[in-house]
């Protein structure tokens, strides 16, 4: 009997009324970073091999998540490994999601995908990711928007 996998990758997409040099722009300015990502504090120097680091709190408690810079192509592709320390999991390397921001420029702005392949997500935890990630993207839009 044959088994169909399921495509367990969160995807949220959107596409915001800037150009796409703009959303750039706020996917690696930590200040810009901070008003749309539930005012966290990012650490990099966005080049592929180093780290990033992400530290706030959420729902009273604080947090240091983790990754590490997977690709980068400006105005094109971000793509990091994360690690959550509010995930309840021990940080091994089976446990870090792989997140992707692709841009697309389009005559309307910029179309923003960001993709989270976790290793051990289910239908519950794909569902999950997907509406937090709608709620970033749509908080980057209205920031862009707003400042465009």
């Amino acid at each position: 009997m044959k088994t169909i996998e399921k495509d367990l990758i969160a995807r949220s997409t959107i596409t915001i009324q800037a150009p796409v040099e703009r959303v750039w722009e706020a996917l690696v300015t930590p200040a810009l970073v901070k008003q749309y990502l539930h005012g966290t504090d990012v650490e990099s120097d966005w080049k592929v091999g180093s780290s990033v680091i992400f530290r706030g709190e959420w729902k009273g408690k604080s947090y240091e998540d983790k990754g590490e810079i997977k690709a980068i192509e400006k105005n094109k592709r971000l793509q990091y490994s994360f690690w959550s320390s509010l995930a309840g999991k021990e940080d091994s390397p089976a446990n870090y999601v792989m997140v992707t921001y692709d841009l697309l420029p389009t005559a309307r702005g910029t179309e923003l995908t960001i993709s989270a392949d976790d290793p051990n997500a289910d239908e519950q935890t794909k569902k999950h990711m997907e509406q937090n990630w709608d709620m970033v993207l749509q908080s980057l839009q209205k920031l862009l928007e707003a400042t465009t």
